[in-house]
């Protein structure tokens, strides 16, 4: 009896408690008119568009709280800004007990109890911008937030999470039928959406009765094109990491810097091309299911036995960046491989080191297939960025990002890749080549940035409400 009533007068003082920390928050919301918070239910490190919304809010003025999980380094520009306030979520790692449901449905109720408490914590925001997927729980607790202190909540829609979770569970999973109707039913109580493909905002309007305006995604002005001095140095760095990098041969001088692709002058400190080098190749991922990376690898092998047939085409070191949960898997297969004029890299690189690296490639390679067809690959926007053509597998929305034949080409399978390359990389390098026309058509689009984007779509929309 006596535990009973300790345990009511705990949950009686919780509330409260709570009751007070929303009328001190109602009180003060006068002084949150210029503040944002951010939520990403994920890693913050590789959430490049929160990232750069939260940079586009403070150069407009507002202050930003950035909360999610701190798994990796975002970029310096954020860290370095004394306007955002990062906030790092708890993680709940995986319980070692009990069926996945029940260990799925404990995580839920973490992740809700602990998002509301960092949420009610914080100063007075105008907005609550969350990033979809992942959503669940964090949509129903932003806008619980948003009612009991006054703020908006903005959906900032990437993709669909329970499409996602149907990559592993199945479409007819119960969890998956349940992340869907709790998706489609409280993506409605938001005040404001965004998305990032116009196909998505039919969807978004058409079967789930939500209004979204299109914000695409677009390069931030730190992804361009490298100058060759600053190639060399980023290759001499990984090199002393990975392998792929290093120089096949010894120069002559001891004094001469050289790498697989470069090298400097000992006495004029000029840096050139080495004369025969491998070309690079590109791709990042996040290791999911939505990526196939076995039709890249079987590719390459095709690739390799052009080589070996006397086909008149380069060495290739290719490079696929990122952390994710199928790293592994792919890294087995790979190290399976006997490739003889192939050499594959998986490394994770540091925020600032992945433009340069896309500015420094030949070529980038894209083998995201969206989970729900409806959102775009950022990896892309990134590389066009840097004016690096593409080659890009094919699915229902890339014709708004991807142009055949003009920035890159686009592929339906492994055969198809193989003969791209054969093509892109014949008597390599070529200025005359189709690789150089891509490029040249890259420069003369005079791409929008994200900054001069945002200016246009987001903040009157936010000034507006």
């Amino acid at each position: 009896m006596a535990a009973s009533c300790v345990a009511l007068l705990a949950v009686a003082a919780s509330l409260l408690l709570l009751l007070l920390l929303v009328s001190w928050k109602r009180w003060r919301q006068g002084r949150g008119k210029w503040h944002v918070i951010i939520v990403v239910l994920g890693d913050l490190g590789r959430s490049p568009r929160m990232q750069y919304h939260a940079l586009s809010f403070v150069k407009s003025g507002f202050s930003v709280t950035l909360l999610g999980f701190c798994n990796s380094r975002p970029y310096d520009e954020l860290l370095q800004n004394n306007r955002i306030q990062i906030v790092s979520l708890t993680e709940l790692q995986k319980l070692p007990v009990g069926p996945y449901i029940f260990q799925y449905g404990v995580k839920v109720v973490f992740q809700s109890v602990h998002l509301l408490w960092k949420l009610i914590c914080r100063e007075p925001a105008a907005y609550i911008f969350l990033q979809n997927p992942p959503g669940l729980p964090a949509i129903a607790v932003c806008w619980l937030v948003g009612c009991l202190c006054g703020s908006k909540l903005v959906i900032d829609w990437h993709n669909y999470g329970y499409s996602i979770m149907g990559l592993v569970h199945g479409p007819s999973h119960c969890l998956v039928v349940l992340a869907k109707w709790y998706e489609k039913l409280s993506g409605r109580l938001s005040h404001l959406n965004l998305c990032v493909t116009n196909s998505m905002r039919e969807d978004l309007a058409e079967n789930w009765g939500i209004k979204a305006v299109t914000v695409y995604d677009k390069p931030a002005s730190f992804f361009k094109e490298i100058p060759l001095d600053l190639q060399h140095q980023l290759f001499m760095k990984l090199g002393r990491t990975y392998s792929a990098f290093k120089a096949r041969s010894e120069p002559l001088d001891p004094a001469t810097e050289r790498s697989a692709f470069t090298e400097r002058d000992a006495q004029s400190g000029v840096v050139t091309h080495l004369h025969g080098r491998p070309a690079l190749l590109v791709s990042s991922t996040s290791w999911t299911e939505d990526e196939d990376f076995s039709i890249l690898l079987a590719a390459l092998e095709k690739f390799e036995q052009l080589i070996l047939d006397g086909e008149s085409l380069p060495s290739l070191v290719c490079v696929i960046t990122g952390k994710g949960p199928l790293k592994e898997y792919y890294s087995g297969l790979i190290s399976q491989k006997r490739f003889q004029h192939i050499r594959v890299c998986t490394p994770w690189l540091e925020a600032e080191d992945y433009p340069l690296l896309l500015g420094s490639a030949d070529l980038g390679v894209c083998l995201h297939k969206s989970s729900s067809g409806l959102d775009l690959p950022m990896k892309v926007v990134d590389m066009f960025g840097c004016c690096l053509p593409v080659c890009a597998v094919n699915f229902r929305c890339l014709h708004e990002l991807m142009k055949h034949e003009e920035n890159g080409l686009v592929f339906e399978d492994s055969e198809e890749l193989a003969a791209q390359l054969q093509m892109l990389f014949s008597k390599f390098p070529d200025p005359a080549g189709k690789l150089n026309q891509f490029r040249k058509n890259l420069r003369e689009s005079e791409q929008l940035r994200w900054d001069e984007s945002w200016k246009q779509m987001v903040l009157p929309l936010v000034m507006d409400t």
